[in-house]
């Protein structure tokens, strides 16, 4: 289906945004999509829509064609528009491979324009009196170093060549091109987020089944999305694709990783900057906007999902290079029920009471990774030591808090799974009989403040196994289980 009247006039108020100047000239083209008739046919009067692809090389030329139908005006490669074509774009994409050959996967969008067209030109329409095309014009380079072979369609194109900018046969065009300065050479257009838990796995993406409206439709993906004018950098467009896809995650310390290519709905070639950064939250507690679900997964399953092999190999590559928070590299499989050996994670938690039999709790930072705005015991996860060991160095990192290991004896454990197939936790409790020091914040991006909670006063917000293992230790019990 053709585009409708209304993602016409998106695109060109869009344009007229840019280029207020040429409201006059184009108000015509305004007139017509008012009306009930279909812009797009070529037997609208007194004007309809063409389209027409600028592909611009490395050495910043850019393709014209010679047109049998024209009487041999050389132009970039371009006409009517179809109603097989899903976008003024895609039709731009569709004239281009039929009258030279060149497919949209050897074609990519420019930074400085993305999908907007860089000129719409109100022109008189050669041998057909009272009747005008009005031409959009999109921008793309070439996907590769070299031109690709060109393969003329000969009815309607009898020849072709590379000009330079400056001897672009189009005025308005030619005036554009060369106040855009664009190099022909390609940039990451898109960004997206390759999301660690620094064990092993992975956060992958299930997208919506909407195939010819969304990229990768009903495959499994990394989080992120395209760059749009109003994003300062690549940074900023993968945050704002993450605030829309998933509000509630936060991330920190992004890193440029890799640039990919993937291919758009349309075919296009897209160079995407993949950005690391490591999160250990429950995506069952984030709100997906878009898309089915998300979960981690490990790199011994990749073959199992419906993943692009690009996605899966850039995954692969990444545990390569990373082993498991300083571990050698391996690639745990998920938790399946018990069919097979699977890794449990210990962490280890602080139980102190005052001598109002009150129990200190920290509340932990909004943005924090898990549990964000709720109060838990002191705790963390074991590295290579001993539980004891890594319960006194985190009471000294997180509250300045100076506990012997003698005076240390665990008075309850709570074995949990927080999500189906993921990895189960050995959460154990340590009572500290003795210990020096007033809990402080040290770690200002974890918790926000410590406090005294008389056991029967607990806060609402508490952490779910941090509640379980409190009443246990009252009840003299010492296991648990959640979740299994």
């Amino acid at each position: 289906m053709s585009p409708s009247p209304t993602a016409i006039r998106r695109t060109v108020e869009a344009y007229l945004g840019r280029h207020p100047g040429e409201r006059d000239a184009l108000a015509g083209l305004l007139a017509a999509l008012d009306r009930p008739v279909d812009a797009t046919a070529r037997t609208t009067l007194p004007g309809h829509v063409t389209c027409s692809a600028v592909v611009i090389d490395r050495q910043r030329r850019v393709l014209h064609i010679r047109h049998r139908a024209t009487g041999g005006l050389v132009l970039p490669p371009g006409g009517r528009i179809e109603p097989r074509d899903r976008t003024l774009l895609a039709a731009a994409l569709r004239k281009v491979s039929e009258e030279t050959g060149i497919a949209p996967g050897a074609l990519c969008l420019t930074r400085q324009l993305l999908g907007s067209p860089i000129d719409i030109d109100a022109n008189p329409a050669k041998g057909e009196p009272a009747h005008r095309h009005y031409d959009v014009r999109y921008v793309f380079y070439l996907a590769g170093e070299e031109p690709p072979s060109i393969a003329l369609q000969d009815e309607e194109v009898s020849g072709a060549q590379w000009l330079p900018q400056p001897e672009v046969t189009s005025p308005t065009l030619r005036a554009k091109l060369l106040q855009a300065q664009l190099d022909g050479r390609p940039e990451p257009v898109n960004a997206s987020a390759l999301i660690h838990d620094g064990a092993g796995r992975y956060l992958i993406h299930l997208r919506d089944h909407k195939p010819g409206v969304i990229w990768q439709s009903g495959a499994f993906a990394l989080l992120g999305g395209g760059r749009t004018h109003d994003d300062q950098s690549l940074e900023d467009t993968l945050l704002r694709e993450l605030s829309e896809e998933v509000p509630d995650l936060r991330l920190e310390d992004l890193e440029p990783y890799a640039v990919e290519a993937a291919t758009s709905v349309d075919g296009l070639s897209v160079p995407v900057q993949v950005f690391t950064s490591r999160w250990r939250g429950n995506p069952d507690r984030l709100r997906l906007h878009e898309g089915v679900l998300l979960r981690w997964f490990t790199p011994d399953v990749l073959d199992r999902l419906r993943l692009s092999a690009a996605t899966r190999d850039l995954i692969r590559r990444h545990a390569a290079e990373n082993a498991p928070d300083g571990q050698p590299v391996a690639n745990p499989a998920p938790w399946d029920g018990g069919s097979r050996t699977v890794l449990n994670a210990v962490g280890v938690h602080l139980h102190l009471e005052d001598d109002e039999e009150r129990v200190l709790l920290g509340l932990r930072h909004p943005d924090s990774a898990y549990a964000g705005n709720t109060w838990h015991y002191l705790a963390g996860r074991c590295e290579q030591e001993s539980a004891v060991a890594c319960l006194v160095r985190e009471a000294r990192e997180e509250a300045g808090l100076v506990i012997e290991p003698a005076d240390v004896d665990l008075v309850h454990v709570v074995h949990v799974v927080d999500t189906p197939g993921g990895q189960p936790l050995m959460q154990l409790v340590f009572r500290a009989r003795r210990w020096q020091g007033d809990p402080k914040v040290l770690e200002t991006d974890k918790c926000l403040t410590w406090q005294w909670w008389p056991l029967h006063e607990l806060p609402e917000r508490l952490v779910h196994y941090t509640r379980t293992a409190l009443s246990a230790i009252a009840e003299g019990r010492t296991y648990s289980e959640l979740g299994w």
